[in-house]
């Protein structure tokens, strides 16, 4: 039996803007893995999705036109265009945050994140021929514990998303997704990291900003010295990741 499915009338409900080409994997799928494996052949805006009910997990390809150390700006594009996505269909006054620079919550409860990919070998100032943007969100919580039992994990199912399951939020993503790079295009970068800033929780006496190259740069109140957080560190082991059970941690 085959593994994926290229053909969209083969999953009509999950409904993509151009220029998404939809790839459909079985529910033991990896997407993240498996459009990294096909990036280079089936080119931008392939989104490998796998049908899971309890997991929206998904991964677009996409062809960037800058050198690596600005192109992974995209990544900000994503995590905005996720948190995004999620907020269409939250009840009023949802909390959707981002812990920086990968971790999505909802009510300052963890429920899935972003992550980035690029070919090995590509130094910082070379174009890559390729990225990958991979999400995962926790619509069901599978792991048996009452609902609010760790706060500071949930899913989207215990937060009042009665109409955002897998599907809805890959297609919500989507749309997201095609404005942020639009915004990034007609005003550059900044209005990505307007979008992106917007949903780092609040911090009185603290400005953050973006640099060029991905670093979150801070600066406090009284204080001179700016501190530098290195995106690509973080990157390297995205902090909601459980490699174990290869999902949103719990």
């Amino acid at each position: 039996m085959p593994t994926e499915t290229r053909d969209r009338l083969l999953a009509p409900e999950l409904t993509l803007p151009p220029p998404f080409t939809l790839v459909r994997l079985r529910e033991l799928g990896d997407a993240f893995a498996h459009a990294k494996s096909i990036a280079a052949e089936q080119g931008a805006g392939t989104l490998v999705y796998v049908g899971r009910f309890d997991l929206a997990e998904f991964a677009v390809v996409l062809e960037p036109d800058e050198p690596l150390a600005q192109a992974r700006g995209a990544f900000y594009a994503g995590m905005a265009a996720l948190a995004d996505a999620l907020a269409a269909h939250a009840q009023p006054e949802t909390a959707i945050t981002i812990d920086w620079p990968d971790s999505i919550a909802v009510n300052h409860g963890l429920v899935g994140g972003g992550r980035l990919a690029w070919p090995k070998g590509i130094s910082e100032d070379e174009t890559p021929p390729w990225l990958v943007f991979g999400a995962m969100i926790r619509t069901v919580s599978m792991s048996g514990s009452e609902p609010g039992l760790n706060p500071l994990v949930t899913a989207l199912e215990e937060e009042g998303f009665t109409d955002a399951m897998s599907d809805q939020v890959v297609e919500s993503f989507g749309r997201h997704f095609m404005v942020a790079i639009d915004a990034w295009q007609e005003h550059g970068f900044g209005a990505v990291v307007r979008s992106y800033l917007e949903r780092l929780p609040a911090e009185p006496g603290l400005r953050r900003d973006i640099d060029e190259n991905g670093d979150l740069l801070l600066r406090r109140m009284g204080k001179v010295e700016v501190e530098r957080k290195a995106l690509l560190a973080r990157l390297a082991k995205p902090a909601w990741f459980d490699p174990v059970a290869k999902g949103p941690r719990s």
